[in-house]
């Protein structure tokens, strides 16, 4: 036992998580370290004094998290509603309605969301604006070379470069980045934002459908997760904030500290969000050495406020999850029906929403009671019978820099799985991974394969199978392989392809 090689994986998110449980069933002294009281991080819950439950916010699970619900069926778990409809709604009331996509005869991609969805108010003249984006959407493959060529471009820039109407940008295309990529168009990257609009909605007709933890995803999800985790031999030591990675004079990662206390390690994972490594590395001499750590310092969170309200009596919402924009300039937000969504509340008597804004960098220095009024007011905008209930219960969540920010020029910064340092490895959702998912699923798979680069260093125990995003339609595979031919001659002929 004692020549069993000792990872010390710092961060109990998706990302941690998963390593940990990969590496623990593969015969490792595997120690995960969460700064918190609870595992998780953001997508953690736990109990207020009260007894209630609460967590940094909604997070939805789309169809396209095969991994996710791979290790879920993994574990014998049955921790997710069915397959739900949403809305989207304005000052101006209901904007937009999706159905279940995978319930509707498929259609080629993207045809079935342009079809099936259905708007309120956007012309139809509108909407056809969009059309000329499908080169960008055919044009970004998720490769380097496409986030090279599009990172720098806002994705404001982009849609307009394309021909988007104004009416469809405001309409549609930048709540979707409020709410996919936590900011306004002008300051994310047209990169980030195609990958993120492919992968959630346009690469398949069902993408876009998703389902809901039945609770908190601590009690439904990491709770049991745990569990396996520490009967495979690894252990999960939460109220552990690592302040330092400990490099010798060779270059190689040794270990960790947390306050007076020292991890010692053969390997390394990191799986903290990118204000989390960023504070890591401030207080670490040795990281500051490599410009790929001090380069960190260029990339940023964004600001998430997370409420939960209960109100004195039943009010009607008719779809459980909705998305609104155009109540602040610079800042979408969503609301959740739990009495639907969560098993907890489907017998209360009263209505229990939950209410997160993204972009919510002018919302923190609010007071609580000055939040909770204005998602009431919002709320009452979106369904006026809101503003007649009482608020008899609620919680608020100020995430400072809790998700990160994609914004234009970021990925130059971003880390790969591999470092400088040759036995510390990088995961979670803002990693460089050319698996082409996102969100949640992102840092699971990042997770895995920061795993197997472990068991590859070592040669000990078996890789992780991580199932690849399924496979572009035939259609949007001729058209890019048509498109890269088309590149690669502009290479050969530059004087006389390029203007």
């Amino acid at each position: 036992m004692s020549d069993k090689k000792k990872i010390v994986v710092i961060g109990a998110g998706w990302a941690g998580l998963g390593a940990t449980h990969h590496l623990a069933q593969q015969g490792y002294d595997v120690t995960l370290l969460e700064a918190a009281p609870y595992p998780g991080g953001l997508v953690a819950g736990w109990k207020t004094p009260g007894g209630r439950s609460v967590e940094g916010g909604i997070h939805g699970f789309w169809y396209p998290y095969c991994n996710i619900f791979s290790l879920v069926k993994q574990l014998n778990l049955d921790p997710f509603t069915r397959f739900t409809r949403s809305s989207q709604y304005s000052p101006a009331g209901l904007e937009v309605e999706s159905p279940i996509f995978q319930d509707r005869p498929r259609l080629p991609s993207p045809l079935g969301t342009f079809i099936y969805t259905r708007f309120q108010r956007l012309p139809l003249s509108d909407r056809l604006s969009a059309l000329p984006l499908l080169y960008a959407v055919v044009d970004f493959d998720n490769s380097d070379e496409a986030w090279q060529r599009y990172d720098k471009v806002t994705a404001r820039e982009l849609f307009k470069q394309f021909g988007v109407s104004a009416r469809l940008y405001q309409e549609s295309f930048e709540p979707m980045l409020l709410v996919g990529l936590f900011a306004p168009g002008e300051q994310c990257s047209a990169a980030a934002a195609l990958g993120m609009l492919y992968y959630f909605i346009l690469a398949h007709q069902p993408d876009f459908d998703v389902v809901w933890c039945r609770g908190t995803v601590g009690d439904k999800i990491f709770k049991p997760w745990i569990d396996r985790i520490e009967k495979a031999g690894g252990k999960v030591l939460t109220n552990q904030r690592v302040s330092d990675i400990v490099i010798d004079d060779r270059g190689q990662a040794t270990g960790v500290i947390c306050g007076e206390e020292f991890f010692a390690a053969d390997a390394v994972i990191s799986g903290v969000s990118v204000s989390g490594i960023k504070k890591i590395v401030a207080s670490s001499s040795k990281l500051n050495s490599y410009a790929q750590f001090r380069n960190l310092a260029n990339l940023k969170g964004i600001d998430v406020l997370a409420t939960r309200l209960w109100f004195d009596r039943k009010i009607n919402i008719p779809l459980p999850s909705n998305a609104c924009f155009g109540f602040d300039p610079t800042t979408g937000w969503t609301f959740f029906d739990l009495n639907d969504l969560h098993d907890e509340y489907q017998n209360e008597p009263n209505t229990v929403v939950e209410a997160d804004f993204y972009h919510a960098n002018q919302l923190l220095p609010m007071s609580d009671a000055q939040i909770i009024a204005k998602v009431q007011q919002d709320l009452a905008t979106c369904l006026p019978a809101f503003a007649e209930a009482q608020v008899i219960d609620s919680s608020v969540i100020r995430v400072k820099e809790g998700v990160t920010h994609f914004f234009p020029g970021s990925y130059q910064n971003l880390l790969q799985a591999q470092t400088d340092i040759p036995n510390l490895f990088m995961s979670g959702d803002w990693i460089v991974t050319q698996h082409g998912s996102w969100s949640q699923e992102k840092a699971y798979v990042t997770g895995l394969e920061a795993a197997n680069l472990v068991v590859k260093r070592f040669g000990i125990g078996a890789e992780a199978k991580i199932i690849p995003i399924e496979p572009d339609e035939p259609h949007i595979q001729f058209a890019r392989s048509v498109n890269k031919a088309m590149r690669d001659l502009t290479k050969v002929f530059p004087g006389y392809w390029l203007p």
